[in-house]
């Protein structure tokens, strides 16, 4: 059975393929291991440590990831494994977990940056005016 699932965060979009397997977790067809920065890493593999590892050896899971940081790039994969995970076993024990630890394992952050508008540096903040 494959069960595919994806992931965003600002513009992070992560898409996950959840396979049989014997736990091989490849990010853009190189393993999790090696990932950089390890934080980046280590948020990748949380919804392995809430869930049994015995989980992740009985699956393999293949994510593409493209665009945003590193840092968005590990939220957008953390969450398509999480959804990948829970489709796949189709376990609500599972998903509450999830929830409980933390509810973006399960929902997309839908926050973006605001675009930068006319009349200043930035979105918001304008351009410093002199009188004298």
């Amino acid at each position: 059975m494959v069960t595919n699932t994806s992931g965003k965060k600002k513009t992070a979009i992560a898409r996950a393929t959840v396979s049989d397997g014997e736990g091989r977790v490849r990010i853009n067809s190189q393993p999790v291991e090696l990932v950089e920065p390890e934080m980046a890493q280590l948020k990748m593999l949380e919804p392995f440590r809430i869930a049994d590892d015995e989980l992740r050896d009985s699956v393999d899971i293949d994510v593409t990831v493209e665009g945003g940081g590193f840092s968005g790039q590990a939220d957008a994969v953390r969450t398509a494994l999480a959804r990948g995970l829970v489709q796949h076993h189709n376990d609500a024990e599972l998903r509450e977990a999830y929830r409980e630890f933390d509810r973006s394992l399960l929902v997309n952050d839908v926050r973006q940056s605001e675009k930068k508008k006319w009349g200043g540096p930035g979105a918001r903040a304008r351009y410093q005016k002199s009188y004298r």
